[in-house]
């Protein structure tokens, strides 16, 4: 089995497991307890979070840890938009992560708030000057996510944030997917709050963290005992913060491997796409590729095959080994169009289709190559699509 559903979640890291096995085993106590064991797990909470805000290059204090990435956008975005008085106005991409677009959507619904979605180009790429036009007096947040989960672009936030910080606007990015591919602390200095989820870095499912400048007002969304300075009340999953902590780390320590996986994303690329193009007319391609193709990480590859079936593709694709996606793992099972790509300009028809290849630094060359002529196979087996011209590279000969 090739497993290219990275986007969607990756296994524990064999040493995270080691690290918090006794934190749910033996050193299971309660941070806020004061005997020893309470203090054996506030001590390890403290770790969590020192190394989480040291990999960001943010204060402890920023740090809010949560159940994950969802949680952590509805945190940031409804808590800083409700808790900042400036006006109730929001901007946010047309691509966002669902956890964004019905974040706002209830501002919108429950709290009066005015809510802009810029649109991206072709590419799926936000144009910092229209972002700048929709901005206002009283606009208080904006949220743009740093890589789309589906597409992999990376969107321009230094641009986005520098417009956005000078009307006296917050700014708040999605960076789920960047983590591991992209210099975070770099993305975390233009922010004033980011979301992260573990599970995809490596780390437990129902984990993550949101960073939240403290100096910043913020309601909390669960109300309690205080925890997490009064902005996430609740006992603490204290293995899921180490979990979360230790993988951003590892994952930070890793970023310098985008080059090289980079080049074997293009080799994944240029194989699927002239092997069901050639000799098509342009306008009639088997194979398209969404999003950006130069300003994109390579850890997520989305295709679109029109006349196809995305569904069967996948069908096909597991037969022969390749377990992998149409897009976001949060919509699976909708049969509606992914509204990423249909924000790209795509027809509902032909975004049905998406089949969506995500994974990590070590997922290998002979993978993705065996990978990317399982799919140019899959689509032939499932169409009508002319025999395809794949050219074996020389180690593979």
């Amino acid at each position: 089995m090739i497993y290219l559903d990275a986007a969607a979640t990756t296994p524990v890291k064999q040493q995270i497991l080691e690290l918090v096995w006794p934190l749910m085993a033996r050193d299971f106590g309660n941070p806020s307890s004061t005997h020893g064991i309470g203090e054996t797990a506030a001590r390890a909470l403290d770790y969590a979070r020192t190394t989480a805000a040291g990999t960001l290059g943010v204060r402890t204090g920023d740090i809010v840890f949560t159940s994950g990435g969802t949680e952590a956008n509805n945190l940031a975005i409804i808590g800083l938009a409700l808790a900042n008085p400036r006006g109730r106005h929001v901007i946010r991409s047309g691509i966002e992560h669902s956890s964004v677009r019905e974040a706002c959507d209830y501002l919108q619904r429950h709290h009066g708030f005015t809510i802009d979605i810029v649109p991206v180009g072709p590419g799926g790429l936000v144009d910092p000057a229209e972002l700048t036009a929709l901005l206002r007096e009283d606009t208080t947040l904006v949220t743009v996510m740093a890589v789309n989960n589906e597409i992999g672009t990376i969107q321009p936030l230094p641009e986005i944030s520098a417009a956005t910080h000078a009307v006296g606007a917050l700014m708040h990015a999605d960076v789920v997917q960047a983590a591991g591919w992209l210099p975070i602390a770099e993305l975390a200095r233009d922010l004033d709050a980011l979301s992260l989820s573990g599970h995809k870095l490596g780390g437990m499912k129902g984990a993550g963290l949101a960073m939240i400048r403290g100096k910043l007002a913020l309601e909390p969304g669960i109300h309690g005992g205080g925890q997490e300075r009064g902005r996430r009340s609740g006992t603490e999953n204290i293995a899921g913060a180490v979990s979360t902590a230790t993988a951003l780390r590892l994952a930070a320590s890793q970023v310098e491997a985008f080059e090289t996986t980079r080049d074997r994303t293009e080799q994944l690329i240029d194989t699927v796409l002239d092997g069901l193009n050639h000799g098509r007319a342009p306008g009639q391609e088997a194979a398209l590729l969404t999003g950006d193709r130069g300003r994109r990480v390579p850890g997520i590859v989305s295709f679109v095959f029109p006349g196809a079936n995305g569904e069967t593709i996948l069908l096909e694709l597991e037969r022969r080994g390749v377990i992998c996606s149409s897009g976001s793992a949060c919509a699976a099972g909708s049969t509606d169009p992914s509204p990423v790509l249909l924000g790209l300009g795509l027809d509902p028809d032909v975004a049905r289709t998406a089949v969506r290849l995500s994974f990590t630094a070590e997922t290998t060359e002979v993978q993705l190559s065996t990978a990317a002529r399982a799919v140019v196979a899959a689509v032939q087996a499932v169409t009508d699509t002319a025999p395809a011209r794949v050219v074996a590279r020389p180690e593979e000969a």
